[in-house]
């Protein structure tokens, strides 16, 4: 992503209906760089931050006040739903235990998002994560390890809860 773009960008969709726009919202964010699919609805709210690529499938929800912070990659399948506050990020830090911080040396691993998948309310995906194939992610749900496809996942850290019968 192009940051002085998103920079940008960012203050044009803001101005745009929350639930509205969102072939115009697509159209700004594949100017900043990100790859979006067909008939993908961004709202307004959505934050994308940092300078990775992030690449969106075809039918996708992106909720309300979900944000999404990329320094590597980030791909989010087709037919995905993420509810209000999600958080996907690609960071995170070493724990240090001589150093005067806890956060150590910084790292960035990739995440992916399978096709078909819902990321209920406040779920959190962090970096190196990939949730399979239809996979449902609880609300409040921290995934910090992959998940099996057709399967529900819930709690911190997140644990499967059962299968998807289907």
């Amino acid at each position: 992503m192009n940051s002085f773009r998103l920079y940008l960008v960012r203050f044009i969709v803001l101005l745009l209906p929350e639930t509205r726009c969102f072939k115009a919202k697509c159209a700004l964010y594949r100017f900043v760089g990100i790859k979006i699919g067909a008939n993908v609805r961004i709202c307004s709210s959505a934050r994308f931050l940092g300078t990775g690529s992030v690449e969106i499938g075809s039918n996708t929800w992106i909720g309300h006040h979900v944000l999404i912070i990329s320094s590597s990659y980030i791909k989010i399948g087709s037919d995905v739903d993420l509810a209000p506050n999600v958080y996907i990020g690609t960071g995170s830090h070493d724990i240090d235990p001589i150093g005067e911080r806890s956060a150590g040396v910084g790292y960035n691993k990739d995440v992916i998002i399978g096709d078909g998948s819902w990321l209920c309310v406040n779920a959190c995906i962090l970096s190196g994560v990939t949730v399979g194939r239809k996979c449902v992610i609880a609300a409040g749900a921290v995934v910090v390890n992959d998940t099996e496809n057709l399967s529900v996942y819930g709690g911190v850290p997140a644990k499967k809860i059962k299968p998807i019968i289907s």
